[in-house]
């Protein structure tokens, strides 16, 4: 048969037309097949989808290809992060509803997604935007209300003039918001909702044991910093000049507070309104205004005298109170005592102002530290000196004795604390799930029954971007009756921060219609946990703490078993374009749907699977998509001219199904463990390679296995050719839901060497040696193969060169 050329659109588009509303993606109920649930983050429907977005997509999609033709029930599905800023800031932009710029950008986004041949179970979709999603948003947020998890209080919160909303802490990155790079956060004292992670810090510490091994190490670095767990005392210093005023700090190192040469307080801390005059108090709020979301470790530290002393309660010496910037309420107490000669924030701060350094921990092994002239802080545990009856004691002892003194006598007690705060969800927005309470003057705050919900978000409602919640201008929804009393009342306007969405949206994929609760636990106890979850790094701290919190809440209400919701998780690397990460504000998106009617979704799937391996960044070039395109016809072509079974000398059939067998392994290997997809691809070129040197001397025995392994292994990277391939061949059915090939252990050996043998320089054939054959050996045997005595056959030998494990040369005349 003659070759066929490489048409991707016309192949492509058949098969995606034939796939449209095929039913072979859909996940089996109860199956006695091994379960695979994979995941890629849902998007937000912002339109289009672009090169970036196709790695996320293709690796997931590679993996459940792959363990359907590992016989698994693959659960893969897809849905929509359909709430959130930018579908508001839009439609402020271009004056239309939030609701059908997201609906639009789905439809959109949808349609890429099926031109790509992404092997999702639509009929799980799920968009968070519509109400039978976000009902058991409102749901979730009574059944905290109930536990105490949900509260409402007056706070000073992150609040971005260009979003005109609060932003959680996790939002704010380098002191501005996650949205918008160049725009600074403001801090506003606010009246919000917020639930109380901070109950769950030491299960959510604790429980990266479970997680060890099949999460990135960075994430599980990254959030263990963020929760932030210390172990100290709180320790009371009394303010001299006022009766029974006292300022409790916290103290990872009780053991040297001999050596605290004053405290300090947050520039935000309650006392400053009894400790401030006026100008101090300007001061203080201009400093929290200047350090709002950044990293009190990346900010100068600057601080002032107010005028008053606190009494050390273990000496009794009269210290300096001090505001510092560095200093922050939502850690520990909001005050700290500073020793300077122990702590490295304390000494630069100190030595900055003047203030004293007194060195009162000593090296096990050393001596103390002596003033003047101390040129750092030592910040080691050692040996208590100047200290009174502490003297003498090792800092692990002495921590425990001072603490248990504290406590013993009404000062202070031991204690943990964390980093980590309770989570802010309140929005001053309108695109989002409105928050069930009413506020009722006689009740105060009421839930909303759950008979009534959900509460639906209202249409046609003008969006101005002020920073008041534009429901608020909504009689119909603001006004309704106490459902306690039947009085007048008020419906809360702030809506939920739309990480709510996304904590939990996994779960209802197993689930996705239920109209009666917000899954049946007997589907998410099969289920889960899941299996592989790929994202982006940048969700480490946000989405996936938030979604292990919601998980956990889940299992103490006896909606789940599991204390954790992802097994495995991976986070890809990004695709860059002119240097920089790919983003619409930058100009240097790649459009998915142009690539796919340029080089085709094949070309670009593979591309982004075989540029880098999948944890690192790729960076986008024409030229490599454009390899990827020959590669694919070679493929093709070599395929569909090799259909009929040809009569040839089969001489290089042993050649060929080592290389077939070695590459089979490599892969599924690489499947198995490491997932480095690029040097699948790699060897699959390879394979192609050595079929097109051997073509003329592959059996018509061999010639069918070689061609369906081929198209089995592509199938994961390539969907559309290898299943054109293997309807050329005459089989049936989709490709990917075969078994999956098993490498022969003989073949795929590696003790073997290929050599290449040369007649006068160049390639005739090849033969194979054990690794480490002599020379002697490797000329014999390359003189005894077949294709060699014809062409040295009547010839004089003038000499054999042979490279060991590597090549024979046979010099003839």
């Amino acid at each position: 048969m003659p070759e066929k050329p490489y048409d991707h659109i016309q192949i492509e588009l058949k098969w995606h037309e034939r796939w449209q509303n095929a039913g072979f993606y859909k996940a089996e109920e109860n199956s006695s097949k091994p379960k695979f649930y994979v995941l890629e983050m849902l998007p937000y429907p912002s339109g289009t989808l672009h090169i970036g977005h196709i790695r996320n997509y293709s690796i997931g999609d590679a993996l459940a290809r792959y363990k359907w033709m590992r016989g698994f029930n693959v659960l893969h599905p897809m849905g929509w992060d359909a709430f959130g800023l930018p579908a508001e800031n839009a439609a402020i932009a271009n004056k239309r509803p939030p609701r059908e710029w997201t609906l639009q950008n789905i439809t959109a986004m949808k349609k890429t997604h099926r031109r790509f041949g992404f092997s999702y179970d639509w009929d799980r979709e799920l968009s968070t935007c519509e109400p039978e999603y976000y009902r058991w948003n409102q749901w979730f947020f009574l059944k905290m209300l109930e536990r105490g998890l949900a509260y409402r209080k007056r706070a000073l919160l992150n609040w971005c003039p260009k979003c005109a909303t609060v932003l959680a802490n996790e939002q704010v990155v380098e002191g501005c918001c996650w949205r918008h790079e160049d725009t600074p956060v403001e801090q506003r004292a606010l009246e919000q909702w917020f639930l109380k992670i901070t109950d769950y810090a030491e299960q959510l510490l604790d429980d990266m044991a479970q997680l060890e091994g099949g999460w990135p190490e960075r994430v599980l670095t990254m959030q263990r910093n963020w929760i932030g767990r210390s172990e100290g005392a709180e320790i009371d210093f009394a303010v001299a000049q006022f009766s029974g005023l006292r300022i409790r700090v916290f103290t990872t190192r009780v053991d040297t507070i001999y050596g605290a040469t004053c405290v300090i307080v947050a520039p935000e801390h309650p006392l400053t309104g009894t400790l401030l005059d006026a100008e101090g108090k300007a001061r203080a709020k201009a400093m929290v205004d200047a350090r709002a979301g950044r990293d009190p470790g990346d900010i100068e530290k600057e601080g002032f005298f107010i005028g008053h002393y606190a009494i050390n309660p273990y000496s009794g010496e009269q210290v300096p109170v001090w505001i510092g910037n560095f200093v922050l309420m939502g850690y520990g107490t909001g005050a700290i005592m500073a020793v300077p000669a122990h702590d490295e924030r304390d000494f630069e701060f100190c030595r900055k102002y003047g203030i004293a350094v007194r060195p009162v921990i000593r090296p096990v092994d050393g001596t103390l530290g002596v003033e003047p002239g101390l040129k750092e802080a030592y910040c080691d545990y050692g040996v208590v000196e100047n200290s009174g009856q502490w003297s003498g004691l090792a800092s692990e002892e002495a921590r425990q004795r001072m603490a248990a003194l504290a406590e013993q006598n009404g000062f202070g007690k031991a204690a943990i604390t964390y980093r980590i705060k309770d989570w802010g969800i309140s929005r001053q927005r309108y695109w989002g799930t409105p928050i069930p309470v009413i506020h009722c003057p006689a009740c105060g705050v009421v839930a909303v029954p759950e008979d009534q919900l959900p509460v639906v978000l209202p249409d046609n409602v003008e969006i101005t971007g002020t920073g008041r919640s534009p429901l608020e201008a909504v009689p119909g929804f603001v006004n309704v009756t106490c459902p306690r009393c039947g009085g007048p009342a008020r419906r809360e306007t702030d809506t939920m921060d739309t990480f709510i969405d996304s904590s939990w949206y996994f779960y209802r994929y197993c689930d996705a219609h239920n109209s009666t609760a917000p899954f049946d636990p007997s589907k998410i106890a099969y289920w889960f946990e899941i299996d592989q979850y790929i994202g982006g790094v940048e969700h480490a701290i946000l989405h996936l703490i938030y979604s292990r919190f919601f998980t956990k809440v889940m299992r103490d209400i006896g909606l789940v078993r599991n204390d954790e919701p992802v097994r495995r998780m991976f986070t890809q690397g990004m695709v860059i374009a002119e240097g920089a990460k790919m983003s619409k504000s930058r100009g240097n998106v790649v459009g998915a749907d142009i690539l796919a009617e340029k080089f085709g979704a094949d070309t670009a799937r593979m591309f982004v699977l075989f540029a880098a391996p999948p944890e690192k960044e790729v960076d986008w070039r024409a030229e490599g998509a454009e390899g990827i395109y020959r590669f694919l016809g070679r493929v093709y072509r070599f395929s569909t001219r090799n259909v009929p079974q040809q009569e040839r000398s089969g001489t290089s059939d042993r050649a060929v199904l080592r290389k077939l067998h070695q590459t089979l392994k490599k892969i599924t290997e690489d499947f198995e463990t490491r997932w480095h997809f690029n040097t699948c691809i790699a060897a699959i070129m390879e394979l192609v390679n050595t079929l097109y040197a051997e073509e003329q001397n592959i059996s018509a025995q061999v010639m069918p296995q070689v061609l369906e392994t081929l198209a089995l292994v592509l199938a994961p990277f390539a969907p559309y050719v290898s299943q054109d391939i293997w309807e050329e061949l005459g089989k049936k059915g989709p490709v990917f839901r075969q078994s999956w090939p098993a490498y022969d252990p003989e073949l795929a050996k590696e003790d073997e060497a290929e050599i290449v043998v040369q007649v006068n320089g160049k390639v005739r054939s090849r033969v194979f040696a054990p690794f480490g054959t002599a020379k002697e050996e490797l000329e014999a045997r390359a003189l005894a193969d077949e294709k060699v005595r014809a062409l040295v056959e009547g010839k004089q030998v003038v000499k054999i060169v042979a490279v060991p494990d590597k090549l024979v040369n046979v010099v003839v005349r």
